[in-house]
């Protein structure tokens, strides 16, 4: 590179290049202070060119930075800055509410019985019934084949008129040695083997009669006949079907077409509910409701679910079926009690809370039991008067003792 300035061809500018023997430039004491980049005009030069951009960019990065260590404000970190949040608040007051206990179950008739085959095993050769059909007590509703016994019973009866038969000779024989004892025409043995021969033909009479009273009863078992007035429920029946003894129920009959609501009641609210209580059964799909009063209470708790029985007595009515899920209510009396919206209230292992507003602005916990639910809220059984300024939402982000800001979404009438 020469000291001289040089014309650069196919150039209209010049670019003057600084020798050894001029005068260096004189440094000054203070720090630079960044000027604006001016653009440069640039070399035709491709070298020359990229040579003044490194310089440009250079440069440019100096003044960032002196620009970022130079004496500034200091940040202040995120979690040193005091956020208060601002939160909605409700004063719930009290009101009048009907407290209601809820629960589900389904519906089953009161006297479910099961009717099987209880005599010998044999195959079905007839039914008579189908399910839904109402059933008098007494009435046949399927028959085993008797091919079997029937000729048994034939048999024994035909024993037993040979018995009674024989039976009555001999009575008359007894009879008629008795009329001559006085006359000594028989002697006394015979007159005792006469006797011993009449007593020992009436015994047969009776072993006859009741062999063939075993068969009748197996016989008569082969006709499987409704215990009791009712409607037929399920039908398992099948002609060809063989029915064994302890088997499967081949009927289930409910007695008398009554029906009931069986569900689980929670533990706390057992205690609430008293036999004879009015009730209201509502089934999926259907939109009217069915009355019903509580027939009975479980006596014992599931200790595992803390889960009670409870059943309620409705009125036969065709559209409740046995097997259909039920949700039931109970009303259980009347209060004045706070009602808070359902966002308000929280729950964590040790219970139900909420937030109220103190009047220092301070979100404080407070433990509350809750009564009920319904469309307007949660019902609140303790641990609020009504008059708490109460965090509608977002409580879950609160802690206790937090300052925050207030507004007001309303107050509820009292």
């Amino acid at each position: 590179m020469g000291t001289n300035p040089e014309q650069l061809s196919g150039a209209d500018d010049q670019v003057t290049w600084i020798g050894r023997d001029r005068a260096g430039f004189e440094r000054s004491a203070e720090p630079a202070v960044a000027r604006p980049a001016v653009p440069l005009p640039l070399a035709a030069n491709p070298r020359t060119r990229w040579i003044a951009i490194g310089v440009g960019l250079l440069a440019l990065l100096g003044a960032l930075v002196w620009a970022t260590h130079r004496g500034g404000p200091a940040h202040v970190a995120l979690a040193d800055q005091q956020n208060v949040p601002l939160i909605t608040v409700i004063s719930p007051g009290v009101r009048s509410v009907t407290s209601n206990v809820t629960f589900t179950g389904a519906i089953f008739a009161r006297y479910d019985m099961p009717i099987g085959n209880d005599g010998d095993a044999g195959r079905i050769v007839a039914v008579y019934v189908e399910a839904g059909d109402h059933v008098q007590k007494g009435q046949l509703l399927a028959r085993i084949d008797d091919s079997v016994l029937v000729p048994q019973v034939n048999r024994l009866a035909a024993s037993l008129e040979q018995a009674q038969a024989q039976a009555a000779l001999s009575a008359a024989e007894y009879q008629r040695a008795l009329g001559v004892q006085a006359a000594g025409a028989l002697s006394a043995e015979d007159i005792e083997k006469r006797r011993a021969t009449a007593v020992t033909d009436a015994a047969s009479v009776k072993v006859a009669a009741a062999q063939l009273a075993e068969v009748q009863a197996r016989l008569n078992r082969t006709r499987i006949v409704a215990p009791i007035a009712g409607t037929v429920l399920t039908r398992r029946a099948e002609v060809g079907q063989i029915a064994s003894t302890g088997g499967d129920a081949l009927f289930r009959v409910a007695s008398g077409g009554e029906v009931e609501m069986r569900g689980q009641l929670a533990e706390q609210d057992l205690a609430r509910v008293k036999q004879g209580d009015v009730a209201s059964v509502h089934l999926t799909g259907l939109p009217q409701s069915f009355e019903g009063r509580v027939r009975l209470l479980g006596a014992i708790i599931d200790p595992q679910t803390r889960l009670g029985e409870i059943r309620i007595a409705l009125k036969p009515d065709p559209a409740l079926r046995p097997g259909a899920f039920a949700r039931g209510t109970v009303a259980v009396g009347n209060a004045s009690r706070p009602v808070v919206p359902q966002t308000a209230v929280l729950v964590d292992p040790q219970g139900s809370y909420v937030f109220v507003v103190d009047a220092d602005n301070k979100a404080v916990m407070r433990r509350v039991v809750v009564a009920d639910t319904s469309d307007d809220g949660v019902v609140i059984a303790s641990g609020l008067n009504g008059s708490e300024r109460v965090v509608t939402t977002a409580g879950g982000f609160l802690h206790d003792g937090e300052v925050v800001k207030v507004t007001t979404a309303g107050n509820a009438a009292g």
